[in-house]
């Protein structure tokens, strides 16, 4: 169920939305076969530590955040994933991974990859993982007033990594600006 924060947040800024039951989808890849949509049409919410500070960054969910994108566009020294023990207490009535894109209403400031920007419509998880929302993009985009920018990873096959190392070997926990 969306909680009725989420509901009354855009009820009262007059945003139409449409809500949609599936079965249980706990990534948003999920979310979209269950929906039978497009992984680019459906959002999903990532929490970026840059330099100590919370951004909540919303991406396709058939694409992956770039860190070291998000810490050019965003000037920070170090990026990172937040950990849900950093990030849980603001989303408390949702469902852990079902985060929704409203920056606003948590306090949280918001950047959206320009690609869900071509969209008309966007779907995404609002608290729950068995219910949806779907609502204009420019409605969203009037509502959050995100940082709109690219920077999601570019889909390349696994093999062009380093020689000789995994592509799990060469993935970064954290992005740090050269000194």
């Amino acid at each position: 169920m969306i909680p009725d924060s989420i509901q009354h947040y855009l009820q009262r800024n007059r945003v139409r939305y449409e809500r949609y039951w599936h079965p249980r989808a706990v990534t948003a890849q999920e979310l979209a076969e269950a929906l039978h949509v497009s992984g680019w049409r459906v959002a999903k919410s990532v929490i970026i530590l840059a330099d100590r500070q919370p951004w909540l960054f919303v991406v396709p969910a058939a694409g992956s955040v770039d860190l070291h994108k998000v810490r050019d566009i965003l000037g920070a020294r170090t990026v990172r994933l937040a950990t849900e023990d950093e990030f849980s207490h603001r989303f408390a009535e949702c469902e852990l991974g079902a985060e929704p894109p409203f920056g606003e209403l948590y306090g949280i400031p918001v950047a959206v990859d320009e690609v869900l920007s071509l969209n008309e419509r966007v779907l995404f998880r609002a608290g729950s993982h068995e219910e949806a929302l779907e609502i204009r993009f420019q409605d969203f985009a009037t509502l959050e007033w995100p940082l709109v920018a690219s920077f999601i990873q570019e889909h390349r096959p696994q093999a062009v990594t380093e020689p000789g190392r995994r592509a799990a070997e060469t993935r970064e926990a954290e992005v740090h600006a050269p000194a």
